[in-house]
């Protein structure tokens, strides 16, 4: 799995895995919803882990409705944490990522989950640990806020709005990294 990291080595205060969007719909670790939390992420002091799923830039394999792209996530944090011991894991995933993360997160210990633009109305999610961030555009035309909305009231999830935002947060970047600041800040 081609896999990004980026360690800030001298402040490390956590490790974030990051999850990209639909391998079949140009989704990759260099998508800029994607790269935003990872920035944001790495500005807080954390190791930063961006792979690409199966299929995508030097990955192989190939999609598999999410059940394989959750599989090689936990291997890969599995990985990663063998050197890192000892510091928490955050999770994000944006779309399609999402629902890989929010799978990963019933399966793995972690300190914060956080969900951006969910697929909750393409993909079957199961239950969240409450205090799970998630992070939607009002103007989402992919999935709609209200299936989001019912979502987060159903889970106990926070569920954070972001004015005048589309799926992909055009012109909205900002708006999302400062969300993920103020939550990831602690």
């Amino acid at each position: 799995m081609e896999t990004l990291v980026n360690d800030p080595v001298e402040k490390r205060r956590g490790v974030a895995f990051i999850a990209h969007p639909h391998p079949l719909h140009g989704g990759s670790m260099d998508n800029k919803v994607v790269q935003t939390l990872a920035k944001t992420a790495y500005g807080l002091g954390m190791v930063v882990v961006r792979p690409n799923f199966r299929g995508v830039g030097q990955s192989e394999g190939a999609y598999d409705r999410g059940a394989g792209e959750s599989g090689d996530m936990l291997e890969i944090i599995r990985f990663v944490m063998g050197h890192y011991e000892g510091l928490p894991v955050y999770l994000a995933g944006f779309s399609f990522g999402a629902y890989v993360q929010h799978q990963v997160a019933a399966q793995l210990p972690h300190e914060r989950l956080l969900l951006v633009a969910p697929a909750v109305n393409l993909y079957a999610f199961h239950s969240i640990p409450s205090g799970t961030l998630l992070v939607h555009g009002e103007r989402d035309e992919l999935v709609p806020l209200e299936a989001v909305r019912r979502f987060a009231d159903a889970s106990g999830a926070t569920l954070s709005v972001i004015a005048g935002a589309d799926h992909y947060f055009h012109k909205k970047l900002k708006e999302l990294a400062v969300i993920v600041e103020d939550a990831w800040r602690c």
